[in-house]
């Protein structure tokens, strides 16, 4: 080792924590023929026990040599295949929960294993995610055999999987599930209407394959779920729509106002009389308005007096090209892009005769950053990740590791060559294909677009050349084909993303002629992407080569530096198929691919910033619901409710500036007798003279509750003869938790729709000289501040109304058909959730049906489970005013074309 090797590797941590991690490879070694010694029984029989020293107090960092020994040994004896010393490292990089970046061919599959195997033991279940399909799949089956030797079960995870099968998958000690999947696994969970219909477990570690291309090039898209409410809400959820049109013309003109309602302006609300509730009840034909049944009803009730008598055309709001825009109340701006939450614009729309919006709604949606940011622990790996280290580290607390190869690479990387014109640069390649191809050394040719892969196809085939072109969209068939993309002669042409996660290996000669060779037709804007490409070549110490052509109206050059180029090649008379070739030019290309980079690194930025916002709130309403799901006990809740509403009303009535004679007494009374039915005829105003405001909230709380377990009481005697105490007790618990998750989703997909017309609208903020993110975060926590109080106040008030509780007898309907949780498959492999013996890993759960069509109406924003697909541009360009091409009804400009801009 020269001098100056040795002082970097003092400097680098990278070498000082690979140097570190040898260490521990000495000790695993020392335990390889104690592990060759043991039969295969002994050897599944050491995962108990490493479990019950887990369970005695050791910790996985104590655990770590004697797993992975035995991890390398059930590889050598399942698969033929040892884990070399340095795949042993970047098993404990991903131990430690950071990115292993290891070249392409080092066995990244292999080596997950050894973290996996470890961290399983804990019996929290692992999670491999990968970009698709079929590399979950393909790498489940191939690793499989290592996992069942020592006794651990796995799942696998596929796009049209049905909720039972996932259940089971999720369950089982290791699952392979793609990236997109795992993200709309977590929200579906988040949107169950039972909690049979949750399929993930505690989110505990996970490893992530190809870490840069799921955690930074798909991060700029968030995952959505979107339909109509009805998908989440039941077959009870009434169009929105209709509802909104049928109170705005056919209720409100026959309610009078201080007889069917009252107005206070003070308190912003619009209660309805007893009177008023009877001839809703009479017009709408049903015969409990408050039942929990009819509580969209009541909802759309309360947001059409509101948008009747304290919300005016021109004060309020405008009506302007068919849409609602609310005035600022302080600077009287129209605030494009905003709406009122809790149903309120859609009843204003319906009372100025505009069209309700009734298109499928946002339901759920995370970005991937805060997703993988929910789970304790997580890893990854992949070819490519130093030039992205800073965004790892900062977005997701995860270090990078450079991994050193099994055997010193020896591909050759020339200089790139550019051309004045693309037509220039393609003559070039097509030369150099037919060069090599004519030489025997087969030819991997990589391509930004769809359109140049067929435009290369096309003049490869004037030229009689046999080929094969791979668009990234036909997985499993593609892996097929590049894995032969190293035999003698032949020559591939693929987009970036094409047959990603399959290993070249080259054909039988092709060594001598000098490997494969790489062709990167245009430069990608990132340089991890040529990277890529780059080391499809070399692998395991293979020779190769790559280059890269390009021209000056390529789009990076064309963005970066490429008139200044151009004028060079303009004085020296250079033609279109004179190339340059030089390492200075080399260089500025990157320099601009690192400009780029830091461009898409700020968006991703921006994203996560708006997402954090959000990711505050779904969380809180998360938890919230899953505690409900789980059978959380609400009736202590409703006893802090009734205390929070008094303290509420007793606050705005006696202001602490004011008197204690003068408090408005009669109207506390009032207010709460409309949250609370007949507390006006429980409790006086008189009662409260005396009492301080202190003692008024504590008296009228414990009224209030004395009310509601009084009339729960009453429930359960008067049908003591149809069912025991208990049974009623436990009724109306279920009663009060399906009431809340009824309001919490039906709030909450308002929420959601009400933010993201803030989220649209928040950059005209700029024009008025404030920060729209920091006007977004201060909006958002008053609309969530709105929406927990809403939740609380609806809750509240659809448990109160009424005096008494009824039992209703229904038939219960059949059961559904129990699915079977594994699948055949033709070569025996294992498939789905199975365990070393290949049973079932858990029994099957039965699913209303139902609700299960109900959850089919769910549409995501990734349908096609294949990952983004590569480039190709429009047939014709979209107008601004044009329906959007996804389909949502909207115009362009107002859809996708906003993201766009």
């Amino acid at each position: 080792m020269s001098l100056f090797s040795t002082v970097k590797s003092w400097v680098d941590g990278n070498d000082r924590e690979v140097a570190r991690l040898r260490r521990n490879v000495g000790r695993i070694n020392a335990l390889e023929p104690a592990m060759q010694a043991l039969s295969d029984e002994q050897l599944a029989a050491k995962t108990p026990e490493l479990r019950e020293r887990l369970a005695n107090g050791a910790t996985l960092d104590e655990l770590l040599p004697e797993a992975f020994a035995l991890v390398r040994e059930a590889g050598r004896r399942t698969l033929n295949m040892r884990h070399f010393d340095v795949q042993l490292i970047g098993g404990m990089v991903l131990h430690d929960g950071k990115v292993a970046e290891m070249r392409t061919g080092e066995g990244k599959t292999l080596v997950a294993t050894l973290a996996v195997y470890l961290n399983a033991l804990s019996g929290k279940g692992v999670h491999l995610v990968t970009v698709n399909d079929y590399l979950a799949k393909r790498d489940a089956e191939w690793m499989t055999p290592i996992y069942h030797a020592l006794g651990l079960s796995v799942g696998i995870i596929q796009h049209f999987m049905p909720p039972v099968e996932r259940r089971a998958a999720y369950a089982a000690d290791v699952t392979y599930v793609t990236n997109n999947e795992a993200g709309f696994d977590y929200l579906r969970d988040n949107m169950a209407p039972h909690i049979d219909y949750c399929v993930q477990r505690v989110l505990a570690y996970a490893i992530v394959d190809e870490v840069d291309s799921i955690l930074i090039d798909e991060a700029r898209t968030p995952l959505i779920i979107s339909g109509s409410p009805e998908a989440i809400l039941g077959p009870g959820y009434k169009d929105p729509s209709h509802l909104y049109e049928r109170f705005a013309r056919q209720i409100m003109p026959q309610l009078t106002r201080d007889e069917d309602y009252t107005v206070d302006e003070k308190m912003h609300a619009a209660p309805i009389t007893e009177k008023g509730v009877a001839k809703v009840e009479r017009l709408l034909g049903v015969q409990n308005l408050y039942d929990p049944v009819n509580l969209e009803m009541a909802h759309q009730l309360q947001a059409a007096l509101k948008a009747k008598e304290l919300f005016r055309k021109d004060e309020q709001y405008v009506v302007k090209d068919g849409e609602i825009i609310i005035v600022d109340e302080f600077t009287g701006r129209l605030m494009y892009g905003r709406r009122y939450s809790d149903g309120i614009h859609q009843a204003i729309e319906a009372k100025e005769g505009i069209k309700v919006k009734s298109e499928d709604q946002t339901l759920a949606t995370i970005t991937f950053q805060n997703y993988f940011r929910l789970y304790k622990k997580l890893a990854g790996m992949t070819g490519t990740a130093k030039t992205e280290e800073r965004e790892f580290r900062e977005i997701y607390s995860l270090d990078v590791i450079s991994i050193p190869t099994n055997v010193p690479a020896h591909r050759k990387d020339f200089d790139d060559v550019v051309y004045n014109h693309e037509d220039g640069k393609f003559r070039a390649v097509i030369n150099e294909i037919i060069e090599m191809h004519n030489a025997g050394r087969p030819v991997l040719v990589g391509t930004r677009s769809i359109e140049k892969s067929e435009r290369l196809s096309a003049m490869l085939g004037k030229r009689g050349i046999e080929h094969n072109v791979l668009n990234a969209k036909y997985h499993e068939k593609e892996a097929e084909i590049i894995k032969d993309a190293g035999l003698y002669g032949k020559v591939t042409i693929a987009t970036n993303m094409a047959g990603r996660g399959v290993d070249i290996k080259l054909g039988e000669g092709v060594p001598g002629l000098g490997g494969l060779h790489i062709i990167g037709t245009e430069r990608h804007e990132s340089r991890r992407i040529d990277n890529q490409l780059r080391g499809r070549s070399g692998r395991q110490g293979d020779k190769g080569s790559s280059r890269f052509y390009a021209a000056l109206d390529d789009e990076l050059m064309r963005i970066f530096g490429g008139e200044r180029i151009r004028g060079i090649m303009e004085r020296f008379n250079i033609d279109d198929d004179t190339p340059i070739e030089a390492g200075i030019l080399t260089a500025s290309i990157e320099r601009a691919q690192k400009k780029v980079e830091a461009h898409h690194y700020e968006t991703r930025k921006h994203v996560l910033e708006y997402d954090d916002v959000m990711n505050k709130q779904r969380t809180v309403i998360y938890a919230e619901r899953r505690s409900v799901l789980e059978g959380h006990d609400l009736r202590p809740s409703l006893t802090s409710m009734f205390e929070a509403k008094a303290r509420q009303i007793v606050e705005a009535n006696c202001p602490d500036n004011v008197h204690p004679h003068e408090w408005e007494r009669d109207e506390i009374i009032k207010e709460f007798d409309q949250v609370v039915r007949g507390f006006a005829k429980r409790m006086s105003a008189e009662e409260l003279e005396p009492l301080s405001k202190e003692e008024m909230v504590k008296r009228i709380a414990e009224q209030a509750d004395a009310m509601y377990t009084e009339k729960e009481e009453r429930f359960v005697s008067r049908y003591k003869d149809q069912m025991d105490d208990k049974g009623l007790h436990d009724g109306l618990r279920m009663l009060e938790r399906g009431t809340m998750l009824q309001i919490i989703d039906r709030l909450w997909i308002d929420h959601l729709y009400t933010m993201d017309s803030l989220k649209q609208g928040i950059g005209l903020r700029g024009w008025g000289q404030k920060d729209p993110r920091v006007e977004y975060e201060r909006e958002a926590f008053d609309l969530f501040e709105d929406l927990k109080a809403s939740i609380q106040e609806e809750f509240l008030g659809a448990m109160s109304q009424g005096e008494d509780f009824h039992l209703v007898v229904q038939q219960p309907p059949q059961a559904p058909p129990t699915q079977q949780l594994t699948e055949s498959h033709p070569d025996g492999a294992p498939f789905e959730a199975t365990a070393p013996n290949g049973q079932p890993s858990q029994a099957s759960v039965p699913l209303d049906a139902r609700a299960a069509r109900r959850f089919d109406q769910l549409h995501t924003n990734r349908d096609d489970a294949g990952g983004p697909a590569p480039v190709r541009k429009a047939d014709a360009k979209v107008g601004r005013n044009d329906p959007c091409p996804c389909g949502s009804g909207k115009k362009y400009k107002k859809c996708h074309g906003a993201s766009a801009a």
